[in-house]
């Protein structure tokens, strides 16, 4: 799968701004519960540094895909960029495992405070809010493939955390399970793993249950030329997100040429679950960081 990455920064650079930044990429090595050993890189824009502890500052959580970093994520995609432009802080988790997959296998992974890569997290963003003083109601999350699964897990399991994700190429919270850390789930990445709407809500509900607070929205990217995490995924997910929401799976509206010309964009219920499919889009969906600003309601 690695290899299947190697052209995913050239792809996504295209969507760069050409700022000039002078803030840094920063790692932090003492945030909090870390029992999975992942690390946390920080981009903190010099105006926002500069306003000291403010709690109108948003958080983004950028995660990598297999076979990246916090730092190829940084570089590749456009969230340090807009963040300048924008003022909000991006929080880069590395994943601690050879592969750099992500942990959306495991019990613990798939548990609220379950001491794995979503605790890990889920402990940067604690920081973040502790030393800068950002928002609380305004944290979101994002990720590409195996960052996409674990932006589907995070929601599931902590929905108190954050206010909105968006996906690019993932798999439903759970589809990944083997039991074990680190694993790979090849019928689920193939498109195999096929449910109804009820059995994929109640697998993302079980991950925190007891809860009924405020679930965070969710706006999910596939391709459907994607060879690694085939495309069935997106309508999986679809259904797991609409039945978290209590939400008919038939779109409310859809709209073809949006956002732009080989993209259909469906919108459900209420509008707290949008998909967003490319017609002849392989795995990598460049990341679209204007739409991401505008779900999250930054821009």
């Amino acid at each position: 799968m690695m290899v299947l990455f190697r052209g995913f920064l050239a792809a996504a650079a295209a969507t760069l701004f050409s700022t000039v930044q002078s803030a840094a990429l920063q790692q932090v090595t003492s945030f909090g519960d870390n029992t999975s050993g992942t690390e946390m890189y920080i981009y903190v824009p010099d105006a926002v540094a500069a306003k000291g502890a403010s709690s109108d500052v948003p958080i983004i959580v950028a995660i990598h895909y297999c076979g990246g970093t916090a730092q190829a994520y940084y570089s590749g995609s456009p969230y340090a960029q807009l963040a300048d432009q924008y003022g909000f802080i991006v929080i880069y988790p590395q994943s601690p495992y050879a592969g750099t997959c992500w942990d959306v296998t495991s019990t613990a992974a798939l548990t609220h405070n379950g001491g794995a890569d979503t605790s890990s997290i889920v402990s940067m963003v604690q920081y973040t809010l502790s030393t800068y003083g950002a928002d609380a109601s305004r944290v979101f999350v994002t990720g590409s493939s195996s960052g996409a699964m674990m932006t589907n897990v995070l929601a599931a399991t902590y929905p108190e955390v954050f206010a909105a994700g968006t996906v690019y190429s993932g798999v439903p919270a759970g589809c990944f399970y083997t039991g074990t850390v680190d694993g790979w789930n090849t019928t689920c990445a193939e498109g195999q793993s096929i449910h109804s709407q009820e059995v994929w809500a109640e697998t993302a509900l079980n991950m925190y249950r007891g809860y009924t607070g405020k679930r965070p929205k969710m706006l999910i990217f596939h391709g459907s030329a994607d060879n690694v995490l085939y495309p069935p995924n997106f309508n999986e997910t679809i259904k797991q997100w609409t039945g978290v929401f209590n939400m008919s799976v038939s779109p409310v509206s859809t709209q073809t040429g949006t956002p732009s010309s080989v993209y259909t964009k469906t919108t459900y219920g209420n509008g707290s679950v949008v998909g967003i499919y490319g017609q002849g889009i392989g795995h990598t969906v460049p990341i679209m960081g204007d739409q991401d600003l505008a779900w999250f309601g930054i821009a």
